[in-house]
């Protein structure tokens, strides 16, 4: 029998004010998961919403990850019950929900992250997430505390009610998708502009007011920096396939200049 202690230091350090890098995993390769963690990144985001990564692809990903000192998190394809259920089963320690628009939506989000009696998330003594039957008992006793629960505004709709949101008590923050709200706004694929940036403020303001954490994603490292200063717990600026069609596209550019 294991005697391992379920617990989620990341998250209880991100609750004590630490700030966190992030980056995307889209390639469903161990491989690049194993060097994003290994490269020193605090939190390895598996894309299950824009990427072709399932639960059956999360195994190894997560295996890879979790040979560092690196938190396994995903982002869910979509806010669904089973979807939520599968990805947690796995061993994710935190789950990013994506277009959450009403404080209903907000609601059944994290109740699909938590056991009875302060959820639904189904019951199983035997996944990846219990040690396969073997840590069940630390695992169900402390997940719902554990597992960093974290709710998407994409939407002028979700920004509206993010006040609300806040007051649930079991989600532990908000995170903000600044290509989408500014689609959703009118100014498409604009997250720069300046009303864009002001409703982004003002999202902002109510959530550290009521010292929930924020997370977002930025270009890179040096645009971070800005976002962790207002008060970011996690900034995504990198990612497995962002990152290596950046540097391969430098290198070729490199060969065309002299060639």
């Amino acid at each position: 029998m294991s005697e391992k202690v379920f617990r989620n230091k990341f998250k209880e350090r991100m609750k004590a004010g630490e700030q966190f890098s992030a980056c995307w995993m889209q390639l469903a390769s161990p491989l690049a998961a194993e060097i994003l963690a290994e490269a020193g990144y605090d939190l390895v985001i598996a894309d299950c919403e824009h990427a072709p990564i399932s639960p059956e692809t999360l195994y190894p990903l997560f295996q890879a990850i979790q040979a560092y000192d690196c938190m396994p998190m995903a982002r869910a394809p979509w806010n669904d019950l089973v979807a939520i259920k599968r990805i947690l089963d796995v061993g994710s320690l935190g789950i990013h929900i994506p277009y959450v628009r009403t404080v209903e939506e907000c609601r059944a989000a994290v109740a699909a992250c938590k056991y009875p009696p302060l959820g639904i998330r189904g019951i199983a003594a035997s996944p990846r997430a219990v040690g396969f039957g073997q840590n069940r008992e630390e695992y169900l006793q402390n997940a719902n505390e554990a597992i960093l629960t974290m709710a998407a505004i994409e939407t002028l709709d979700g920004a509206a009610v993010v006040e609300e949101m806040c007051e649930i008590e079991e989600l532990d923050g908000i995170f903000i998708g600044p290509m989408d709200l500014s689609t959703n706004m009118g100014y498409f694929a604009q997250p720069l502009h300046e009303k864009v940036q002001e409703k982004i403020r003002e999202i902002e303001k109510i959530v550290l007011a009521r010292g929930k954490l924020l997370g977002t994603t930025s270009a890179n490292s040096e645009t971070a920096k800005a976002l962790y200063d207002r008060g970011y717990s996690y900034v995504i600026f990198g990612g497995d396939s962002t990152d290596l069609m950046k540097y391969a596209k430098k290198n070729v550019e490199g060969f065309k200049s002299y060639r």
